[in-house]
Order: C-alpha cells, then sequence, then structure tokens
C-alpha cells in the first residue's frame, strides 16, 4: 500500500459527496429562496443542530462571508464536547440528546413567526430532541429544511416515540451524501472504519444555500452585510462591516423577543 493511498482515497471520497450536493442544486436554491424571502421580510432563519451538527449552524453564521439574517440556535449541554468526560461529558450530551420536551422549552424563547424558516441538521435524523425541533417548528408555521446523511438515517432506528425522523418533519430534505456510520475509510487490519464525511457534505451544504441567498438579497436591492476579513477590504471597512452585522443581527433578535408571553 502507497503512504498515501489512505489520504488519496477519503479525498476521493470527498469529491463523491461534493457530487452528491451538486446534483442537488434544484433544492439548495428551494431553500435559498425560503431563506432570502424570510430575510427580506425582517425575520430570521434559525438554525439548529446538536452533537457535531452544531458545526453546520456555526458554519452558517457568524464567521467570514457569512452575513446576518440567521439565528444559531447552539444548546452547549447538547453539543459541547471538550471534556468529553466528566461534567459536561459527553454521555450526558447524547443523553440530552434524546430528552423528549427539551426542544419545545428552548423553543419557548422565541416569539416565532409563519414568514421565519428553520435549518435543522442531524446526520442520523434519529435523535429526538432535533426531530422534536423540527416538529414544533412546523407547528408554528415555520418551513423546515432539514440536513441528514440520508443513507444513514434510512439504517437507523428513530428514537422519537412515533419512530419518525426528522425527515419526516421537514418541507425540504438535503442529503450530505455521507454513508452509514459516516466514517469513509477502511483501514487494513482495522475492523471499523475511520474519517467521517458528512461535515464535509453538510458544510458545502450551508455554502452554497449561503451563496444562493446572498444573490437573492442582492438581486432585490438589499445587498448582505458581508463579514469580511481586513486582509481582504482594509480594516477600516472590515471593522465597519462587522459593527452593522452584529447591529443588525441585533435589532432581528429584538423581534424574537419583544411579544413574549402576549396573548393574541
Amino acid at each position: 500500500m502507497q503512504p498515501n493511498s489512505l489520504t488519496q482515497d477519503y479525498i476521493a471520497r470527498c469529491r463523491t459527496l461534493l457530487d452528491v450536493v451538486e446534483r442537488q442544486t434544484p433544492a439548495i436554491q428551494q431553500a435559498a429562496d425560503w431563506f432570502a424571502q424570510t430575510i427580506l421580510a425582517g425575520r430570521m432563519v434559525h438554525l439548529f443542530g446538536s452533537g457535531h451538527s452544531r458545526i453546520l449552524v456555526e458554519e452558517m453564521w457568524p464567521r467570514y462571508g457569512s452575513f446576518p439574517g440567521f439565528n444559531p440556535i447552539v444548546e452547549l449541554s447538547l453539543s459541547f464536547h471538550n471534556l468529553v468526560v466528566g461534567a459536561n461529558g459527553q454521555r450526558q450530551a447524547m443523553f440530552l440528546e434524546n430528552v423528549s420536551g427539551l426542544a419545545e422549552r428552548i423553543l419557548r424563547n422565541f416569539d416565532l413567526s409563519s414568514q421565519d424558516c428553520a435549518l435543522v441538521a442531524s446526520s442520523s435524523g434519529c435523535n429526538v430532541v432535533p426531530v422534536e425541533m423540527a416538529e414544533q417548528f412546523r407547528k408554528r408555521g415555520v418551513k423546515v429544511v432539514a440536513i441528514i446523511s440520508r443513507a444513514h438515517s434510512e439504517a437507523s432506528t428513530s428514537r422519537h416515540a412515533s419512530g419518525k425522523k426528522l425527515q419526516d418533519f421537514a418541507d425540504l430534505v438535503l442529503d450530505t451524501g455521507a454513508p452509514v456510520g459516516d466514517a469513509m475509510v477502511k483501514v487494513p487490519g482495522l475492523d471499523t472504519p475511520v474519517a467521517p464525511g458528512s461535515t464535509i457534505g453538510g458544510c458545502a451544504l450551508v455554502n452554497a444555500i449561503k451563496a444562493e441567498v446572498a444573490a437573492r438579497l442582492t438581486l432585490a436591492g438589499q445587498p448582505p452585510k458581508v463579514l469580511t476579513a481586513g486582509a481582504l477590504v482594509g480594516t477600516a471597512k472590515a471593522t465597519e462591516l462587522f459593527e452593522a452585522a452584529y447591529d443588525e443581527h441585533a435589532r432581528r433578535m429584538a423581534k424574537l423577543y419583544e411579544n413574549l408571553g402576549q396573548k393574541t
């Protein structure tokens, strides 16, 4: 075996994931249409992912090359992996990810509107909290775009009481293309594969959506305030964009709180 053959194997498999993403261009454009309409209406696209799906939330906003209009919902109890064991460890996070009712308590914090959209990511689509997040969004008239690994999800058993999966509560489903179990490389002499791929496909999906949304906002005469590096636009312009983007985010977030608890 060539010393770099496993590297080449992994990269080749990643290329196939990008092919899967590219074949979903019409669905990506549909998601972008919905998200742009929400942002143009002054509302927010809510982002949720537990476990390692949190990565896709942070990839969407805030980081360089991204812009306001997205509400990243990240529960540390479900996604803080650094300590692994002990207090705040992975065992607790994996347990809480399957506690029914937690999603409803999370969304109790926000005054949602049918003008909103949501993006919920879960590689398996089978854990209770992401499934119930999508279910609760749909109950409130919010369109849901799900990101899953279709192969992995179809091979997995839902932990939701109804047996339903994330895709069952989604208006649109996007597939990372990752295989069953996520890991893509088989090492000779090792029984279990290594090197997962769902993050590769997932990040490609969210950034493709991001680019499509930016184009729609610009075409509508409301170009987004994009977080941009000073090395590209100069320190003064970069600072101006950061401050403007964060101010806009704060104003949009304020709308999600102003009517909480008021009976209509």
